[in-house]
């Protein structure tokens, strides 16, 4: 994401939203409107014509409502089958983890073309201004001929066009003025072009937000979902979760954190079976990773380098080693993301933490196995919950709106969320970048 078309598509978007909002008042306007007779002084014949509209509207509405409560109960069906097939049900989850990021990549795309477009836009616009004068003779020049321009000639881009050129073809520019009269038409029918080109990219833009909505409803299914079919009781999670806070409010660090926790959830057997195995082809690792039905990590994290998802879009604001915003040398990565974005685990790993911790908001502790620990931290929700076994590519939790205080020590004065992660090898941090899979989607592309 560049950094100077940051701010013009946030606003661009709030500004998207606003027309989208203000479409469906319209509408809701239009629909209840319908009940209303016509106002005194209509011909029959318009009463006739707007009672007509004002039902399509209403039959398209209720289309509209009747669909999405199709489409609801498909996926409370879908998802009550999935329930009973584990392997399935994580397949659904990764797989709706993925194309929710893929949307918010392309929505992102749509808007970096948008605003590039706005801003040429602009500078057009900018151009006419300073060009008020040729385009005033041109009109006198028309009019002189018995000609009549409309009156949308000064902020409708074609039909200025259109009186451009006819005053070329009419002999009515003199020729002194030809030259800038040739250019004016050619920077015109650029901003006809533009205009063109942002009502589409609008159109894209709704598209995709509507896709995102509905993926979003179908991933927060399948985690309750799978938080439902779960092993453990409600009272062993109970006992979990209390047993995690306490730990939290007596350690000081991190470090203290993370092996106070290994120490009360017992990993051990899992974690000397994955150091005895023997290391996997990269052809292998990848296909144990691509098996959503395994209990636990799928090849041992020191063999998982190149393979690993990042867990979010986003631009890296700070790096592994660089200076933070206190100076500091940062610990892990830091990105920026989008508001609301998708978060997913970017390796196998046990839920050891997940809830408040001190400076770093929403914590979220991944044990990998072998001495190995995943830190995300930075987020709104958190969709796992402590015990659990989670798998590269599931969603595990949301990032939250714009942020307007920090709560860890990378977010100051950003107005975008954003995710810091962070690797350890046996308590001390580590550069995640080899780990990482080349281009975006890692193990689920």
């Amino acid at each position: 994401m560049r950094p100077r078309t940051r701010s013009r598509r946030e606003s661009l978007t709030a500004t998207i939203v606003a027309i989208v909002l203000a479409a469906g008042l319209a509408s809701a306007l239009a629909v209840a409107a319908g009940a209303e007779e016509g106002q005194p002084g209509d011909a029959p014949g318009e009463q006739t014509a707007e009672r007509s509209e004002k039902e399509e509207a209403l039959k398209a509405v209720r289309q509209d409502i009747e669909a999405s409560r199709r489409a609801e109960q498909e996926l409370a069906a879908e998802i009550e089958a999935l329930r009973k097939d584990r392997a399935a049900l994580n397949e659904q989850l990764i797989a709706t983890a993925g194309r929710i990021q893929d949307i918010e990549g392309n929505i992102e795309a749509v808007e970096d073309r948008l605003a590039m477009l706005e801003e040429r836009e602009d500078q057009l616009r900018q151009s006419f201004r300073g060009r008020s004068a040729l385009l005033a003779e041109l009109l006198g020049a028309l009019q002189r001929m018995g000609r009549r321009p409309p009156p949308a000639v000064l902020v409708n881009p074609d039909d200025a066009l259109k009186t451009v050129r006819t005053a070329i073809l009419l002999g009515a520019v003199l020729p002194g003025l030809r030259i800038e009269t040739e250019a004016l038409a050619s920077d015109l029918q650029e901003m006809a072009r533009l205009k063109r080109q942002i009502e589409t990219e609008k159109a894209r833009f709704i598209a995709q937000n509507r896709d995102l909505d509905g993926e979003r409803k179908r991933v927060a299914a399948l985690i309750e979902a799978k938080q439902q079919s779960a092993q453990q009781s409600e009272s062993e999670l109970g006992e979990i979760r209390e047993k995690a806070r306490k730990l939290a409010e007596e350690a000081q660090n991190l470090e203290e954190l993370i092996a106070s926790i290994d120490r009360e959830i017992e990993l051990a057997r899992s974690q000397a079976a994955l150091t005895s195995r023997a290391p996997l082809t990269p052809r292998d690792a990848l296909g144990a990773l691509r098996n959503p039905s395994r209990l636990e990590p799928a090849i041992a994290f020191s063999d998982a380098k190149g393979l690993l998802p990042m867990p979010v879009n986003g631009a890296v604001v700070h790096g592994f080693g660089s200076p933070d915003d206190f100076g500091s040398a940062a610990r892990g990565i830091s990105v920026a993301t989008r508001a609301q974005a998708q978060i997913i685990a970017p390796s196998d790993g046990w839920v050891v933490y997940a809830g408040p911790f001190r400076s770093y908001g929403q914590l979220l502790i991944l044990n990998a196995g072998d001495g190995y620990h995943v830190l995300l931290a930075g987020m709104d929700k958190i969709a796992v919950s402590l015990g659990q076994f989670v798998l590269a590519g599931e969603p595990v939790g949301q990032m939250g709106g714009l942020v307007l205080a920090s709560a860890t020590n990378v977010t100051v004065g950003r107005s975008q969320p954003v995710l810091y992660i962070e690797f350890r090898k046996d308590g001390r941090s580590i550069d995640p970048a080899p780990w990482w899979a080349e281009g975006r989607t890692g193990v689920g592309g």
